[in-house]
């Protein structure tokens, strides 16, 4: 197996200047600052994931002109000290049985406004805003979507490899034997592949057969894959802490002509996003170049979610391909485009790649035949 060298970590400037970019974003916002739980936003920034999130007060203050500060409890400082991004920030911890509110309450405007990251635990912010009442808070997800949005290109590299390690556990898969065999086996050997491939997180691996596939988030159940079944395979974790996420649609057998129609407009709808994905083209446009194609082939009513999500240290994330988001697409934003059809009680077909906005249209992070693959 061909093996790449991992790419280089990120530095504490990468995060300073994302902790920096962060606080400029929200005071042209109109915020005082941001609070960042532990979560993904707190990895982007500084590169600290607790070893175990627990009921203790740890976020990080972010503001215009002020130095980043992390407050965290005492007895974490330790693993908080050696983050990757700890140098750019000043850590403040708390000890067990004192207030950590009120160690936290004199880094904040006390009339402010401020973004919280969207899995916040509402005790702490209750606590926050008992200690200070004059704040106020909003998801981040609403004040500054596009936070991550934005990939530069060792965000890129990553998303890339990722990608790629999916293209090849997809590659085996179609190897392996389908009928007889249930589905949350096919899913275990789709985990394994993803592992062999260098994912360190297996985050989903839907295997839905037959009917099942009409589900778009099935989870592999213990359903006998039978010959003449239609397979949704959607798979997907982190490597090098960046997402994989691709769907190919699989058949077990020759298919009728009906489920080649239906894989074929699929496909179609799903060139037909990627085509519209360009700089200064609305994410809205993806979503509706895919559904136009879609509802003109007669299946409209069964195309039931969104075209895309974004993707990046995690993977749902801003931005979204879906009717109503008019924000402009620019270079280096990532996101899936998954276009389907599901027809209840009989089959579904979806396909879906990562790609990213270039200068001049799109690049895809998925790049295994699109075709349906027949498997036995």
């Amino acid at each position: 197996m061909p093996t790449t060298p991992a790419p280089a970590p990120f530095t504490a400037d990468d995060y300073r200047a994302r902790m920096a970019r962060a606080a400029e974003s929200a005071a042209d916002a109109g915020l005082a600052g941001v609070l960042v739980a532990p979560g993904p936003d707190l990895v982007y920034l500084t590169g600290y994931q607790p070893t175990a999130i627990t009921e203790r007060l740890t976020v990080l203050v972010l503001a215009a002109g002020q130095e980043p500060v992390l407050v965290v409890p005492t007895l974490e400082a330790p693993d908080a000290e050696h983050a990757p991004g700890s140098a750019a920030l000043t850590l403040r911890d708390w000890t067990d049985g004192k207030d950590p509110y009120t160690v936290t309450a004199p880094l904040l405007d006390v009339d402010g406004r401020f973004g919280v990251s969207d899995n916040a635990w509402a005790m702490h912010l209750l606590g926050l805003q008992k200690e200070l009442p004059g704040t106020s808070y909003v998801s981040l997800t609403e004040a500054l979507p596009m936070l991550r949005a934005v990939k530069d290109e060792h965000e890129l590299a990553r998303l890339a490899a990722a990608g790629a390690a999916a293209d090849e556990a997809y590659g085996e898969i179609v190897k392996v034997r389908f009928e007889g065999r249930k589905e949350t086996e096919v899913a275990a050997d789709l985990a394994g592949l993803l592992l062999k491939y260098g994912h360190s997180q297996v985050d989903f691996t839907v295997v839905g057969s037959g009917p099942n596939g009409a589900n778009p988030h099935h989870e592999a159940g213990d359903r006998t894959i039978e010959r003449g079944d239609m397979v949704v395979l959607d798979f997907g974790g982190l490597k090098h802490g960046y997402g994989s996420d691709t769907t190919r649609t699989v058949h077990v057998g020759e298919p009728s002509a009906e489920e080649q129609r239906v894989h074929d407009v699929v496909r179609e709808a799903q060139q037909a996003g990627f085509d519209a994905v360009r700089p200064g083209a609305a994410c809205q446009d993806v979503d509706r170049a895919s559904r136009a194609l879609i509802a003109d082939a007669g299946y409209g009513e069964y195309f039931i979610h969104r075209t895309g999500h974004g993707i990046g240290v995690t993977t749902h994330e801003p931005p979204y391909m879906i009717e109503g988001e008019e924000r402009p697409l620019v270079p280096g934003m990532c996101f899936s485009i998954e276009p389907g059809i599901y027809l209840p009680g009989r089959f579904g077909v979806r396909i879906e790649d990562i790609v990213t906005v270039t200068d001049d249209g799109a690049r895809r992070f998925n790049n295994t035949d699109r075709a349906m693959a027949i498997v036995e």
